[in-house]
């Protein structure tokens, strides 16, 4: 099928192997691959701050651009609840309603299209580590993707050990603008989720949301903590 990718703008600017190494995994499985370089923020920042007729502003490009889109997968469950969650109530009672409700039903994030769209579990993957899972609220708990398809993937990837963390499913205090407005809360919490990590001696953090990722080895580094962070899709690449 002809698939639409919406990059982050912060997957774009920062962790740009992300959006690659989906390209790569969904090109090996023969689908056409639209990317509309001219979109970036979906417009969270603002809905999360109560500015959302700004939001609006940002949001609608986004929606314009999308609505025709045969299935949209989203590099970032934040993004991806976004789009496929708020829209709904972003644009709720305007003449965007309809286009709204029809894309949220075309969007997945990335893990959820691979193996609940597509059936797609073992991609010749092989990554030689011990990993232990991150699970991120907006995937989680806004999108309701559960906690299987990212394990359902790293299972069939060779020589790669899931080591799994005790606060699998604690937030890691990022969320967006709450870092900013709450940083000794997030940092408080992003160090437990740390610490919990740590216990497990895996090498790696894996998670859907490279957002979660960025705070946790922030965190990380300045702890002089020897753990890294990687994204699913990055392992998945590997072979």
């Amino acid at each position: 099928m002809k698939v639409t990718l919406f990059i982050p703008c912060f997957v774009d600017a920062c962790y740009p192997k992300v959006g690659l190494s989906i390209v790569q995994i969904l090109e090996r499985l023969g689908h056409t691959i639209d990317f509309p370089e001219e979109l970036a923020c979906c417009g969270q920042p603002a809905f999360n701050s109560g500015y959302w007729d700004e939001a609006r502003a940002v949001a609608l490009p986004v929606l314009n651009r999308l609505r025709d889109s045969e299935a949209v997968v989203i590099a970032s469950g934040s993004c991806g609840a976004m789009i496929k969650v708020f829209y709904k109530e972003l644009f709720e009672k305007t003449e965007h309603t309809q286009a709204a409700n029809e894309l949220s039903s075309k969007c997945y994030e990335f893990s959820d299209f691979l193996v609940n769209k597509l059936g797609v579990t073992d991609l010749g993957a092989r990554f030689p580590h011990k990993v232990t899972i991150h699970d991120g609220c907006h995937g989680l708990r806004e999108l309701g993707t559960g906690k299987e398809p990212p394990r359902k993937l790293l299972a069939s990837v060779r020589d790669l050990e899931l080591i799994e963390m005790s606060e699998a499913e604690t937030c890691c205090g990022f969320g967006g603008t709450f870092a900013a407005k709450f940083p000794m809360i997030s940092t408080a919490m992003g160090e437990v989720k740390c610490a919990s990590a740590l216990e497990t001696r895996a090498d790696y953090i894996v998670s859907n949301d490279s957002s979660c990722l960025m705070h946790i080895q922030g965190l990380a580094d300045r702890q002089g903590k020897p753990i890294r962070t990687i994204h699913l899709a990055e392992i998945l690449a590997e072979s």
